[in-house]
């Protein structure tokens, strides 16, 4: 694996650049579409305004970036889940533009004035993921919420970029909330996200990313009893498609229990 290159940093940094520049573009423009909308207007914002900023961003920094369906029919609505081990991450999820996505994400992201006004606006789901309680009561709140307007969520079982491996522990938090909302899961694996820029650089090498979107998989029939079970059987399949082996692919974060108790 190279190390980026003086060209890939000044590309990584122009990128860094033009993400800001324009949010600072985009955001008077987006509360004026909310505004005069009602709110309407916020599924048109996460389908068609925003995939276009992430994509300048992206091939700014030199990654080519493509989608990869393996699957014939997207169910909407659906709870997406992700592994998640690079910054890019970040802008490859936006680059999509999935159908009545809302995205569940840490806390920490409303430390940024931008990014607090721009989430609330569009409604995202913003989580104290070391506060469980607060986690849970947030969790609970938007469900009747997503429910009653139908949207899709994405959730990134490895809760944190940062984890030993190439794909994490996963957590159960996303796999009971798919059951609580009857949403099936869709799993979503990225390809070369971490092996262009891993962890929580915010430089990044040239190159080419993949977003593979898989068959969804129906949660109707799951139970609390044999969830971790459901869980080890999807882990395994994205290390599979990640292409290793992992001793402990049996095993699931038992941390994640806490935002859904049996």
């Amino acid at each position: 694996m190279r190390a980026p290159s003086l060209i890939d940093y000044l590309r990584s940094t122009a990128a860094v650049l033009l993400f800001f520049l324009l949010l600072l573009v985009y955001t008077p423009i987006v509360i004026l579409l909310l505004l005069v909308s009602f709110g309407r207007l916020t599924n048109f914002i996460m389908e068609k305004m925003v995939p276009p900023l992430s994509q300048a961003v992206l091939w700014t920094a030199g990654v080519r970036f493509q989608i990869k369906k393996h699957t014939d029919q997207i169910p909407v609505p659906s709870l997406f889940i992700i592994n998640h081990s690079s910054t890019l991450d970040v802008l490859t999820i936006l680059a999509m533009g999935l159908p009545r996505i809302r995205f569940v994400a840490k806390w920490e992201f409303q430390y940024n004035p931008i990014f607090l006004v721009l989430g609330r606006l569009t409604g995202q789901i913003f989580i104290r993921r070391q506060q469980s309680e607060k986690a849970i009561e947030t969790l609970r709140k938007t469900q009747k919420r997503v429910l009653r307007q139908r949207l899709s969520l994405m959730m990134a079982p490895e809760g944190s970029r940062k984890h030993s491996g190439v794909i994490g522990p996963f957590k159960k938090g996303p796999f009971r909330m798919a059951m609580d909302l009857g949403y099936p899961i869709t799993p979503i694996y990225f390809e070369g996200n971490r092996q262009l820029s891993p962890g929580s650089s915010l430089y990044t090498k040239s190159g080419s990313c993949t977003a593979h979107i898989y068959p969804p998989i129906d949660t109707s029939g799951w139970r609390t009893e044999n969830l971790e079970e459901h869980i080890s059987d999807i882990r395994k399949k994205y290390l599979e498609w990640a292409g290793v082996e992992d001793p402990s692919a049996e095993q699931t974060d038992r941390t994640g229990e806490e935002l859904h108790p049996n």
